[in-house]
Parts: structure tokens; C-alpha cells; sequence
């Protein structure tokens, strides 16, 4: 071990759904965007403040095309991986930086049937949905067709 260690863990809702980048070799990645919300009081006034921090998901291959196929703008999501920065130029010629997530593991934490009532009962461009908590039995929702 080289005595250093770069790795994220979050938990957070989708902002959009994952857009696709397939090339010719075969390969693709996938990249979305992923909401955290970190919740704090002001002791002074007693005010309640919500911060919300965005991250950039880039995902790869065959783990891409499984997000791709299941997750949801608004599905709440684990994502584990390493953060990667990125300088790149822009169309106008300026060299810009972005900071991503690149993610090496996931597990979808809403529900296949909370997905579903949330497209009958919210539009399209409505605000993301609060998933429930967990159920701690496993065989509860065995009738999900998730492929792990």
C-alpha cells in the first residue's frame, strides 16, 4: 500500500436521469448527477439551514448500462468510488476543471415500486421524491428485477 487512500462513499438522489456515451470500441460511460444534503441548525436564531452539494457520477461499461436501465431522476442511490479531476477546453478555447466521482460500486436504495408510484403520482419535471427507509427484510421485495 502506498500509504495514501482516495475514496468517496455517498448517499444521495439523482438530479437527472444517465446520459450515455457509447464508443467505438464498445465501451460507454455513463455520467449523472448526484444530490447530498447536509441539515444544520443556527443556535443563535434557531433557524434551520439545508445545503445541498452536488456531484458529478461517471460510470463505466457494463455498470453504465445498468444505471442506465434502472435508475431514475430522483431515485436515491449509494455510490461508492474515487474522486478524479479533469482539466479539458472548452468550445471557446478555455481550459476549464471539473471534479468527478468515479464510481466502482452501487447499490440502488429506492425501491421498484416506490419508482413506479412516483411516476404516476408526480409529473416528469417535479422535485425529486423522498425514498422510505429500507425494509430489513430482504425477501420483502424479492419481486424487483435488479440484476444483483
Amino acid at each position: 500500500m502506498s500509504g495514501t487512500l482516495n475514496k468517496v462513499m455517498l448517499i444521495g438522489h439523482t438530479g437527472d436521469d444517465v446520459k450515455m456515451t457509447y464508443f467505438e470500441g464498445g465501451g460507454c460511460i455513463g455520467r449523472f448527477p448526484l444530490a447530498t444534503n447536509e441539515t444544520y441548525t443556527i443556535k443563535t436564531s434557531g433557524e434551520k439551514v439545508t445545503h445541498t452539494e452536488w456531484h458529478n457520477i461517471v460510470v463505466r461499461n457494463k455498470a453504465a448500462e445498468i444505471c442506465e436501465k434502472y435508475l431514475k431522476k430522483g431515485d436515491r442511490v449509494y455510490v461508492e468510488g474515487r474522486i478524479k479531476s479533469r482539466k479539458w477546453t472548452d468550445d471557446q478555447g478555455i481550459e476549464r476543471y471539473s471534479t468527478e466521482i468515479q464510481c466502482t460500486d452501487f447499490t440502488f436504495l429506492t425501491t421498484k415500486a416506490e419508482s413506479a408510484a412516483s411516476e404516476r403520482t408526480t409529473p416528469m419535471d417535479a422535485q425529486p421524491h423522498k425514498a422510505a427507509p429500507m425494509d430489513s427484510n430482504p425477501t420483502a421485495n424479492s419481486e424487483d428485477d435488479l440484476p444483483f
